[in-house]
């Protein structure tokens, strides 16, 4: 018999409400508490479902000094749910730190499949999807030139994810490194009313967006070499 699961990563939507699964649903109605990375953004998803339930912050910035404590109350017998504010937790969002020290404890972790942004943003670019390599956000200075000039000869097709207000600088950054040919889709407002996927040249996507208020999460899409 296996034993009973102690943590459960909980993936969220990435916009619209409706794409959470029913287990999903299901695990957060019947856990003792959970971990939300903002508990205002996961209120609203559980005032939607009319889900009531503890919420406790567990969040970049105080996951170090939570751990501790959520360990002890797991070990205690209690099971919680772990959130992010859209998608899967662990995915360029807190949940790692968690994960590892619960393995170490000897307790059951499960990770529910679900929503993360780059997967549909990488089927939506019609850019080869048989092999890529997933970067999330990268550094904003120290290893961003080491690594950007590791990808210029990736020849997997590679993930970013990127912040609305730095888009364009991100996109002309990617020319230095890759050239202002490399084809390349920027998704944002992925599953919302106002979806985009915008697909070109890299040249052609700053000529885009330059003059353009950007708003929602940001996926980027680009070629390998090759």
């Amino acid at each position: 018999m296996r034993p009973a699961t102690q943590l459960f990563i909980v993936p969220t939507p990435v916009g619209n409400l409706e794409d959470i699964t029913l287990r999903a649903l299901r695990t957060l109605k019947e856990v003792d508490f959970i971990l939300a990375e903002d508990t205002r953004t996961t209120g609203h998803l559980l005032k939607h479902y009319g889900i009531v339930k503890k919420l406790v912050p567990h969040h970049l910035f105080n996951e170090h000094k939570t751990i501790e404590n959520v360990i002890e109350r797991l070990k205690d017998g209690a099971i919680c749910a772990l959130v992010s504010d859209a998608g899967t937790p662990a995915i360029s969002d807190p949940g790692y730190l968690l994960v590892r020290s619960c393995i170490q404890a000897g307790l059951r972790v499960e990770c529910l499949p679900g929503a993360t942004a780059f997967v549909p943003a990488l089927v939506n670019s019609g850019i080869a999807s048989d092999h890529f390599v997933f970067e999330g956000f990268l550094p904003h200075k120290k290893g961003r030139h080491t690594r950007l000039t590791a990808l210029a000869k990736e020849e997997k097709t590679m993930i970013f994810y990127e912040s609305p207000h730095r888009l364009v600088k991100a996109l002309t950054q990617f020319t230095e490194y890759f050239g202002e040919d490399r084809h390349a889709c920027v998704s944002r407002e992925l599953s919302k009313i106002f979806e985009e996927n915008i697909r070109g040249s890299l040249k052609e996507l700053i000529a885009y967006y330059e003059n353009k208020a950007v708003k929602g999460e940001i996926v980027i899409v680009i070629a390998g070499l090759g």
